[in-house]
């Protein structure tokens, strides 16, 4: 799954990458943690020719997905990570993966591997693009509304099955969404889920580096560029024996 995440490129850069994306100044985040605000990219109002309107918006919504239908958030599970070879049949995620399909941007991230069924220590790994860069995740956004009208904004990333080099680490990893697809999964208007379906794969193997890192990382009181510095570790990644199904719902490490 994705429990943790980090965003550190430029508001500047970032609007380069979403072309067109209405979006204020924001500041470096190297621990990107479940309940915190998270940064999502939405399809905008659309564009006639000549029109200032951008063609996507950013928004901040509350990472951990809670669907409008809830009554109350404090006896709902806190929905983080979807399946995304589930999603569309899973009464959570459902009409957020019909109508309410958004990107996460990202520079990269965190993962906890054990070593072996007896170790009860977690190595934990910042995992980035070869090439550098922001990533997009792909996501989900629903709005919860209250009782008495108020309303918050709330998101869950879409993981997939590892490809060979992250099933070292974990058997999991976030569904990332390429720049030249980024309009088609955007597009709740005319493409259904099933129409989209291609683009939930894992990344090409070789995308990604595994980076060991201090276990700093932990706390979500330590955000500084530090948690990404390189540790030297003594045994090198095996593929875990088995891990728990990413059901959707926050782990603590």
């Amino acid at each position: 799954m994705c429990g943790r995440f980090a965003l550190t490129i430029s508001s500047a850069d970032l609007r380069d990458v979403f072309s067109g994306l209405d979006l204020d100044d924001f500041p470096a985040r190297y621990n990107i943690a479940p309940t915190q605000p998270i940064l999502v990219v939405i399809s905008g109002e659309g564009r006639e020719q000549g029109s200032n309107l951008a063609d996507r918006r950013a928004v901040l919504v509350r990472w951990g997905l809670t669907p409008g239908w809830v009554k109350d958030p404090k006896d709902f599970p806190l929905l983080i990570n979807a399946r995304s070879e589930t999603a569309i049949g899973k009464v959570f995620f459902r009409a957020a993966m019909r109508h309410r399909r958004v990107l996460i941007p990202a520079s990269g991230f965190y993962e906890w591997h054990r070593p072996s069924k007896e170790s009860g220590e977690r190595q934990p790994y910042w995992i980035r693009p070869r090439q550098g860069g922001v990533i997009a995740f792909a996501g989900l956004m629903e709005t919860w509304s209250s009782a008495d009208g108020s309303e918050v904004d709330t998101g869950a990333i879409l993981t997939t099955a590892a490809n060979s080099a992250i099933s070292a680490v974990h058997d999991r990893m976030p569904v990332v969404i390429r720049p030249e697809d980024f309009s088609r999964w955007l597009d709740c208007k005319t493409q259904e889920p099933r129409e989209v379906a291609d683009l939930l794969q894992p990344v090409q193997d070789d995308f990604f580096e595994a980076v060991p890192v201090s276990d700093k990382v932990n706390k979500v009181a330590n955000m500084g560029p530090d948690l990404q510095e390189p540790v030297v570790i003594e045994k090198p990644l095996r593929a875990p024996e088995k891990q728990r199904p990413d059901d959707g719902q926050l782990s603590f490490f």
